[in-house]
């Protein structure tokens, strides 16, 4: 066991006392100042070359990777562990008055002991073992922790049979522009110097899975992620007049009472279970106040996939979109019998009916009937919506197809079902092909080596449950299942864009080993250091050994 402890806490602690919030200049400081570090070190003085710095494309915000790599002189191999984790972090306003001392761990520490704390939070503060701050879990701990590694293979390329590459990646916490560019700069050093991925380990957090669980986990592996979006449009009315109409907000509340939380949409994968779908924004799209229902709706909801492909969610949300509509009626046309009998007026049945489709269908219906005048109007209406920098993707994909749905001739009521950002592949490591059975023997190896050092569980699963950037480095749907994102996105190659060929092209198998720890995004995020500075290193170091020995 390497004698890390003090080194990684060292550096930890500078890149927390760098404030790097997703989407501010604080990214490029960390990067600028990491890869300065990195380039003062004998090793990248000798071979400058060998660290630099690559801007995100196609990105509104400046911002910049790190990467650094060390060759082996142990013996000739081409294979490659790349190491990866990201330098930015999420905002520091939930720290309220202590703002200021969000990414100072030791006067943050001493400032919450002073306040009314949840007992957990209060026991890890009195027993110093825990580091709190912005970033100090999530995950400036795990590039310190990479940092550490690529500074002692530097110094001791002699021990290592093949190559490392330290990726520091920015923007995770937002629109994964880093490690989405970074794909490019990963292929060059695969061109440039033969690099043969053999692995790639993250560096995300972790943490207990339910009160009392004190296992520390490793991923073989993460979830996928899929955001499906819900246009609802309905009929106006007066609210003196409301059932001559049919609210889509009306529509959209009893969407989300069939799909959120519902174990139904559980993509159960090698025994593991994901967490359910749940909203993430519901709207309609009234500007002002007016006694008038509102024309449409938008809700799109958070959506786990482990075995599911981007198709299989379409369909069985299609399926549960049909059955919140007809839901809606019955309900609506219930109340309004109800209402009928108090207000001793005739009942007849209203007059809507069930209707989803999907954008891909809806789209191509309008080419069908308008042809190029359609294509060249809603290509200049994206060029010129592209000049709101206020609209995220989410809420571009929704004006989008709120001008398309403008073309159509059917205007009765609907549902739309499409996606409205980044489609996050899942990624498992089960030992399909050589790599990946090196990948599961090397990481066997490690967890074996470094247990007895450690009076927690060291445990191996095959999900991260939260989404991270493994996603971007590996693919295993097929490009039928990518097309359904494809043609189902409104803002795709105008807003978004993902090259999932060149995902596919690299393929590396990607792991997590990451620090442990409680509260990310939180006020109270704090990680163990024993286990981080020290047992999460080794087992890296243990891992790379062994699957470069292989």
């Amino acid at each position: 066991m390497l004698k890390t402890y003090e080194e990684v806490l060292k550096f930890t602690n500078e890149l927390v006392n760098i404030e790097s919030i997703v989407n501010t200049e604080g990214e490029i400081n960390i990067s600028k100042s990491l890869a300065k570090t990195i380039s003062n070190l004998p090793y990248f003085l000798k071979n400058p070359k060998y660290v630099f710095t690559s801007r995100t494309i196609d990105d509104e915000v400046e911002r910049y990777n790190v990467f650094a790599f060390v060759k082996g002189t142990k013996g000739d191999s081409n294979k490659t562990v790349v190491l990866m984790g990201h330098t930015d972090t999420v905002g520091i306003d939930d720290y309220n008055s202590l703002k200021e001392k969000a990414c100072l761990p030791n006067e943050l520490h001493e400032a919450l002991k002073g306040e009314k704390v949840p007992p957990l939070v209060r026991e890890h503060l009195e027993s110093n073992e825990w580091l709190f701050g912005r970033g100090t879990l999530d995950m400036k701990s795990g590039v310190a922790s990479h940092y550490y590694l690529l500074k002692y293979y530097s110094e001791h390329p002699e021990e290592l049979n093949g190559n490392i590459v330290f990726f520091a990646e920015c923007d995770e916490e937002d629109s994964s522009h880093g490690v989405l560019s970074g794909l490019n700069d990963l292929k060059m050093l695969k061109v440039e110097h033969g690099f043969d991925y053999a692995a790639l380990i993250n560096s995300d957090f972790v943490a207990p899975k339910y009160e009392g669980d004190e296992s520390r986990y490793i991923y073989k592996g993460s979830v996928g992620k899929l955001l499906p979006s819900f246009y609802i449009t309905g009929v106006e009315s007066h609210v003196g007049s409301s059932f001559e109409g049919i609210d889509p907000n009306y529509i959209a509340a009893e969407l989300t009472r069939q799909i959120a939380y519902n174990p139904e949409l559980c993509d159960k994968s090698l025994g593991e279970t994901p967490m359910p779908p749940v909203s993430l924004k519901q709207t309609d799209f009234k500007e002002t106040y007016t006694v008038q229902t509102a024309l449409a709706s938008y809700v799109y909801y958070n959506f786990f996939v482990q075995s599911w492909s981007p198709k299989d969610v379409l369909e069985k949300l299609k399926v549960h979109a049909e059955i919140a509509f007809n839901n809606a009626i019955a309900n609506l046309n219930n109340h309004y019998k109800r209402y009928c009998e108090i207000s001793g007026q005739e009942y007849t049945k209203l007059p809507w009916k069930t209707r989803v489709l999907f954008y891909e269908e809806l789209e191509q219906s309008i080419i069908v009937e308008y042809g190029d005048n359609y294509k060249e109007h809603i290509k200049n209406f994206k060029h010129e919506l592209l000049k709101n920098k206020e609209l995220d993707v989410r809420m571009f994909s929704a004006k989008v197809v709120e001008e398309v749905w403008k073309w159509t001739k059917d205007k009765s009521p609907a549902i739309i079902i499409f996606y409205s950002s980044l489609y996050s592949p899942c990624v498992e490591v089960t030992g399909k092909n050589e790599k990946e059975k090196n990948l599961l023997t090397a990481l066997d190896y490690a967890v074996e080596k470094v247990q007895p050092h450690y009076d927690k569980p060291i445990v191996q699963k095959n999900y991260f449950p939260h989404i991270c950037d493994m996603s971007c480095v590996a693919i295993n749907v097929d490009e039928d299942s990518v097309n359904s994102v494809v043609n189902n996105n409104p803002s795709w190659r105008t807003k978004h864009y993902v090259n999932y060929d060149a995902i596919r092209e690299l393929n590396i198998p990607a792991i997590n080993i990451g620090p442990y720890g409680y509260d990310a995004h939180n006020r109270y995020e704090r990680t163990e250091l024993k286990y981080t500075m020290e047992i999460m290193p080794n087992l890296t170091k243990l891992v790379i050994d062994k699957l470069l020995e292989n």
